[in-house]
């Protein structure tokens, strides 16, 4: 891999730099800093591709009237446990929150909750809705479906988003079980990331425009396609393209929102689908109490049970052995919290261009 210089910067400094630029475009303060939340969580975290590195996406849609930023978020559907939400175009940073907290108010009210929403925009990490669940004790569900991105199995030209699932389970004395993927190869952040830093990207993540197999991250962006999680048939490529399918249905056939191919952009350069389906991108959150099923603290101590039976495997050769899924965000945010968060050049100049602009002070 190319060395790219990288500065460290305070998550505090980042946090509160985007929470500025969202009240410079009118975002009321509250909401502002719920959204700057869900990108810090992302940047201390140490997934990149979603945090400040995606504020200028969020300036050029905000500049160009192509979010809301003073939504009246409603729901237009409810039962006991379930509600649709209109999300009336506003930040899926904000709209997402919203609605989460709907869902773990009926699973604590009535054991489970399950929210659908249309009319929303990109929501940030899936992770951290299923976070906002562990600290309330309940197994928490996240998904969202996005731009089409990812090429169906044996197709060549995208038509479905990249679809992230996310689910987490609360555990007593060991950390938390925090699942969060993608239902492609590989996060179209992860290939902007490459980009930027000028390196290649494995074999099987993407396609060219002509469908053929891809290292580039250029080709891949001009017209090119990423693929399903597990790439081709023989390396389970029919599985990530049944979930994205899922995530499509739970987030927007349900919802009322935007499918497959009609899902509008989140970045200015992104194609204008021709038609539309449904109101926006969707959003889909369940939230389950523990205790409705089984004594939570049994719950806890299975947990434990479970993660210390994993982590005591064999290790494969050349390996620590298993991780368990939350550890590297979990040791990146040991890191993070205490150093800083490294942001590469090209991040730096957009967060520069934003400051130049707006007047909002950063370097």
């Amino acid at each position: 891999m190319s060395e790219v210089k990288t500065v460290k910067y305070p998550a505090e400094r980042l946090r509160d730099f985007s929470q500025k630029t969202f009240e410079f475009f009118d975002v009321p303060k509250e909401d502002a800093k719920l959204a700057s939340e869900v990108l810090s969580m992302s940047d201390i975290r140490g997934i990149d591709s979603h945090g400040v590195a995606r504020l200028h996406t969020y300036f050029d849609m905000l500049e160009n009237k192509r979010i809301n930023p003073k939504p009246n978020i409603k729901i237009i559907r409810e039962s006991l446990s379930t509600a649709t939400i209109d999300g009336d175009n506003g930040l899926g940073l904000v709209v997402g929150p919203k609605a989460n907290e709907i869902a773990m108010n009926k699973a604590s009210e009535v054991g489970t909750g399950w929210v659908s929403v249309s009319n929303t925009n990109h929501y940030g990490i899936a992770g951290y809705y299923v976070i906002r669940a562990l600290e309330k004790d309940l197994i928490g569900w996240s998904m969202t479906n996005t731009t089409k991105l990812v090429a169906p199995l044996w197709g060549a030209e995208r038509m479905l988003g990249t679809n992230p699932i996310a689910i987490a389970f609360p555990a007593k004395e060991e950390p938390p079980i925090i699942i969060d993927l993608a239902t492609c190869a590989a996060a179209y952040g992860k290939i902007e990331i490459a980009n930027r830093k000028s390196d290649k990207i494995p074999e099987g993540w993407a396609i060219d425009s002509e469908g053929n197999q891809n290292i580039n991250p250029e080709k891949m962006i001009n017209g090119g396609a990423l693929l399903p999680l597990g790439s081709d048939r023989e390396r389970g490529g029919h599985k990530g393209y049944g979930l994205a399918i899922m995530v499509d249905f739970l987030c927007a056939v349900l919802s009322g929102a935007n499918w497959g191919p009609f899902t509008p952009p989140f970045a200015l350069r992104q194609e204008i689908p021709e038609k539309s389906v449904g109101k926006g991108i969707g959003h889909f959150f369940g939230a389950m109490r523990v205790d409705a099923f089984i004594d939570l603290d049994e719950f806890k101590m299975q947990t434990d049970d479970y993660i210390r039976t994993m982590r005591s495997t064999k290790p494969a050769q050349g390996t620590n052995g298993p991780i368990i899924p939350g550890d590297p965000e979990r040791e990146a945010e040991e890191i993070r919290s205490k150093e800083g968060i490294p942001l590469v050049e090209p991040v730096i100049e957009e967060l520069n261009d934003i400051s130049r602009k707006t007047g909002i002070p950063f370097d």
